[in-house]
Formats: structure tokens, sequence, C-alpha cells
């Protein structure tokens, strides 16, 4: 069974996060939590708590189940533009240029790739 987790309003543009998201879209966890661990950028400090967010919401769905044994990934994550601030900036001959300040929602599906490899095999015709 699936976990998903989601990140509202992160003051973060969306383009600098999908960066750091497409790094760990379709890895295990503890590789994708290796790769997080290691990244300069700071949406990556972020996408590390989602990922441990996940991970204990996984373990909560399936307590029968220990998360150390399973083999857990990183099922999608996707990330979707928010609003924005907008503010303005003085410039010449007195006009103003908009700065606009963006914010995403990251979305964060962690599976049993166990699990999962067992329901394509049943699904596919014989």
């Amino acid at each position: 069974m699936h976990a998903v987790v989601k990140l509202k309003k992160s003051p973060i543009a969306p383009r600098k996060m999908r960066l750091v998201a497409d790094l760990i879209r379709g890895i295990r966890t503890d590789k994708a939590f290796f790769i997080l661990k290691n990244e300069p950028k700071k949406c990556a400090i972020h996408l590390e708590k989602l990922l441990l967010a996940g991970i204990a919401s996984w373990q909560q769905k399936n307590q029968d189940k220990e998360w150390t044994q399973s083999n857990l990934y990183v099922k999608t994550i996707q990330v979707d533009s928010a609003g924005m601030l907008k503010r303005l900036r003085p410039a010449p001959q007195g006009r103003a240029h908009r700065i606009r300040k963006r914010f995403n929602h990251v979305t964060l599906v962690v599976d049993d790739l166990d699990l999962y490899t067992k329901e394509i095999a049943t699904q596919q015709p014989s």
C-alpha cells in the first residue's frame, strides 16, 4: 500500500525544485535519502524532510511490516506551481519592474517495490 505526502506553499521556485525532484524520481528511498543529503541546493532539505514523512506515513499504514526490511522506492514525485508574491522594484526614469516570488506544492508517493512488481505481474496476460 502506497503513502502520499504533500508539501504545500514551499517558498522555492518550482523550476529549482524540479531539478532536485528529478534526481530522486523512481529511486529506492535509501539511495534517494543519500542523494538528498549530499545535494548542496536549499530545496534538498525540504525534499529530505518530505521523504522522511513519506516513509513514516508508509510505516503507519503498514504496521505489520518493517520499513527497513521493505524495498521502498519513490513511486512518483510531482512539483506544481502554487501562488506567487508580486513585488515592485524601482527602475530608471520613475518606472517599476515587477518581481515575482514563486511558491510550489510537492506531492510525493512512496510504495513497496516488491508489491508493485507482483501487482504488475498479475495484470499482464499469460
